[in-house]
């Protein structure tokens, strides 16, 4: 087989118009003397390019600069804009309970969100794809310009996932039902589909634009119904042979741990033994029994009452503190993380565990012993990630794309 032969003139050109686009995307608006100091590049190509860009429907013209008031002799500068709104993105963070999807323009402004909060995970694999792009077209439908092109839909998913956008089927199956088939079913909405796994996306969220940002070497640890890791070594994302690399499975071995239920589950957890045993006392305002039918309280109730000086809940806290502590040593001792950043939709409640945790750390991990922090992104975390992933993906390479003219 002859290798393929390509034009080099042909890709200088096209690596020259992906520099004139990205110098134009980053400015509110520009001439050709704009893009010429940005890029180095001859007065007469960027002419060329921006012509081009122009019919391609990357950026548009805008009244000239005499008419703005920016120039008032000789010719006025023909002036341009990008065009945030050739294409969309969009961003799906498909949990377990809940899917969140939300529709982006090219600058990463948010058009509409939808939301499907019956979401179920035991159900069969086309009811959850069809509710993942039931959800999606939701979002769509709510933006400003739903006939735009989507450009790159980017969705998170509890599980590990392969470069093809698969899934294995994990225990019970779960892992397969949470990803029945996700990348080919978005196929059908966007130019460009990638399924990640969430917790992956959970840490490119933290280090864009929340407590990993400016971080070689952190780690994003999602903890509420179940821990799950992005992690990030020398600035880029650690995938793994099939995408399991985060995965938390090893925490079955682990003694104090036991498995890889997050904080959430175990708060519910522990309240539901005591409640069963009888052990909660009397000065507790957490309920001492549940009616027929009736859930523990959650994470959020514990932590609550905890702050509001109940010793009984902040005994389960002191609990949870140790588990996050020793799961944060696993991680310290296999990954060497500067920073271990707690996130999803608990992380905010957190307060005084985190304290607790960073202090227990020191008995289970060797020094240096990474810092500990509660994310600040709170439930859309993941859904931030994706975001940020498909914007990624079409800034890398925008002329691979067809945007609305």
């Amino acid at each position: 087989m002859s290798p393929v032969r390509v034009d080099p003139a042909r890709q200088q050109r096209l690596t020259n118009a992906t520099g004139v686009l990205h110098a134009a995307w980053s400015q509110e608006s520009f001439t050709a003397s704009d893009l010429i100091e940005a890029t180095g590049l001859t007065r007469s190509t960027v002419l060329g390019l921006c012509a081009e860009l122009l019919d391609l429907g990357w950026i548009h013209e805008l009244t000239d600069t005499r008419v703005a008031g920016q120039y008032s002799k000789g010719r006025p500068a023909r002036r341009y804009a990008f065009h945030p709104h050739a294409g969309h993105v969009i961003g799906v963070d498909a949990g377990q309970h809940r899917i969140t999807a939300s529709v982006a323009d090219l600058n990463g402004s948010i058009l509409a969100t939808a939301e499907d909060v019956d979401a179920e995970s035991d159900v069969a694999p086309q009811h959850r794809r069809e509710r993942v792009m039931e959800t999606i077209q939701a979002a769509l439908a709510a933006s400003a310009e739903p006939a735009a092109p989507v450009l790159a839909l980017v969705i998170g998913v509890p599980a590990p996932v392969d470069d093809a956008g698969l899934s294995p089927e994990g225990a019970r199956g779960y892992w397969a039902r949470m990803n029945p088939g996700l990348a080919g079913a978005g196929a059908e909405l966007a130019q460009r589909v990638l399924v990640e796994n969430d917790a992956n996306l959970a840490a490119v969220a933290e280090g864009a634009i929340g407590a990993g940002r400016g971080l070689r070497c952190f780690a994003a640890l999602l903890s509420g119904e179940r821990f799950g890791t992005g992690l990030i070594a020398d600035g880029e994302l650690i995938r793994g042979h099939a995408g399991g690399a985060g995965e938390m499975r090893l925490l079955d071995l682990v003694e104090g741990v036991g498995s890889t239920n997050g904080l959430g589950h175990l708060a519910r957890e522990l309240v539901g033994e005591a409640i069963a045993a009888g052990t909660v006392p009397a000065s507790s305002t957490l309920p001492g029994r549940l009616a027929a039918g009736e859930s523990p309280p959650d994470a959020v109730a514990v932590f609550a009452a905890a702050r509001a000086g109940d010793e009984f809940a902040s005994s389960l806290v002191d609990q949870l503190a140790d588990r996050l502590a020793r799961v944060c040593a696993v991680l310290a001792a296999l990954f060497d993380p500067e920073r271990i950043v707690v996130s999803g939709a608990i992380a905010t409640s957190l307060g005084h565990l985190v304290e607790v945790a960073t202090e227990r750390l020191t008995d289970y991990a060797q020094h240096p012993v990474p810092s500990i922090v509660a994310s600040t992104l709170g439930a859309d975390v993941v859904q931030a990630g994706a975001l940020h992933r498909a914007l990624g993906v079409v800034r890398a390479d925008p002329l691979a794309f067809d945007v609305a003219r």
